[in-house]
């Protein structure tokens, strides 16, 4: 790939039901967005053509049918299949979901050649009509990673990973172990310094029970799970701190005092986080290959073609993908090109000349 151009974003359009495009268009109305990136967007542009006459949004998209006719400065648009489907916006229907899948699985397709840079994904929705484990579960399930994933989201000063996902809460207790934090908190936190660029992060881990468990009056797992995973983290020389009531971390100040949260299970990292994110709040999984994020939008289907979506979380997913790309070149870039050995040789090891360079210790 060529290093100069612009970063290639791949955008799905979500549920062909839902607010996908009207997220797409609107954060494209801003012209900076495509000085910024060259977006490729997969769908179907008769679904784009009927939502943009149905919320009178201004769009203009070009055609294209293989990745190789991308080019910057437009909005390039590949059709993920040919067939009509019916479009009733604001009900979900399995048809709907499925056209969702679909621009996935192209999208992906298309990465494994090399194609586009990050993926940024529009809503798809669990429904009656259409069941669904998560859109993170099932790019994990058709782009393996090298590592284990860690769902999490980001804001402009919040970072909250997940321990558990979309588990029932009888569940969650069950669910996480001495391994499973420890190796969560090491995700977490080589995530922050890769994808992020901070050096030595601060990670604090949540309590699971009302608090924290008070000493075991109201629970064991703080005692007996958590509190040992944050000492094997520290031993990995991992700043890990906890385990804290979510109430008074968060109807405090505490949370300002870390680079990363660690949440025990959903709700407890989800209703926070839309608390205190004013806008832009993004779903982002650490651990891929391939940078993918997605706009966290709390409704969908109740106000799709209505007009009134919020782009800002879509431009911020934007953002975002485009931030962690830039980063993980960076901090790469050093490992890729190790210094060489600080060494002469002569004719034989017993006249090897070293410098003097103090060994540094592991982290």
């Amino acid at each position: 790939m060529n290093n100069n151009r612009k970063v290639r974003v791949a955008i799905t359009h979500g549920d062909t039901n839902g607010i996908g495009y009207e997220l797409i268009f609107k954060a494209f109305e801003e012209p900076t967005m495509l000085e910024l990136c060259t977006p490729i967007i997969y769908g179907s542009p008769k679904v784009a053509t009927y939502h943009r006459n149905a919320l009178e949004i201004e769009a203009t998209f070009t055609i294209i049918n293989d990745i190789s006719e991308v080019q910057d400065n437009r909005i390039n648009f590949i059709p993920v299949f040919d067939e009509e489907i019916k479009v009733e916006l604001g009900v979900p229907t399995e048809e709907s979901g499925n056209a969702g899948l679909l621009a996935i699985d192209r999208a992906l397709a298309d990465y494994r050649a090399g194609g586009f840079d990050v993926l940024v994904t529009a809503p798809i929705e669990n429904s009656e009509q259409f069941h669904f484990s998560g859109q993170s579960r099932y790019i994990e399930d058709h782009l393996p990673a090298e590592e284990p994933t860690l769902s999490m989201l980001v804001s402009e000063k919040l970072r909250i990973a997940l321990a558990t996902r979309n588990l029932p809460l009888k569940q969650v207790a069950e669910s996480i172990s001495i391994e499973g934090l420890t190796e969560n908190g090491r995700l977490l936190h080589h995530s922050i310094r890769r994808d992020f660029r901070i050096s030595n992060p601060r990670i604090a881990l949540l309590a699971l029970n009302p608090k924290a468990g008070d000493n075991g009056l109201l629970g064991s797992e703080e005692q007996e799970v958590i509190e040992p995973a944050i000492a094997a983290l520290e031993k990995e020389g991992i700043q890990a701190f906890g385990p804290y009531a979510a109430d008074k971390f968060f109807g405090g100040s505490d949370w300002e005092q870390f680079d990363g949260v660690l949440a025990m299970y959903y709700e407890q990292g989800l209703t926070p986080f839309r608390s205190l994110t004013v806008e832009g709040g993004v779903n982002y999984l650490a651990g891929l290959p391939l940078v993918r994020t997605a706009p966290e939008t709390p409704a969908n289907f109740s106000i799709a073609g209505k007009g009134v979506a919020d782009a800002m979380p879509m431009r911020h997913a934007i953002f975002l993908a485009i931030d962690i790309f830039r980063h993980r070149k960076e901090y790469d870039e050093p490992l890729g090109n190790p210094l060489a050995k600080l060494y002469k040789e002569r004719r034989d090891d017993s006249e090897k000349v070293r410098f003097a360079v103090p060994k540094r210790k592991e982290e």
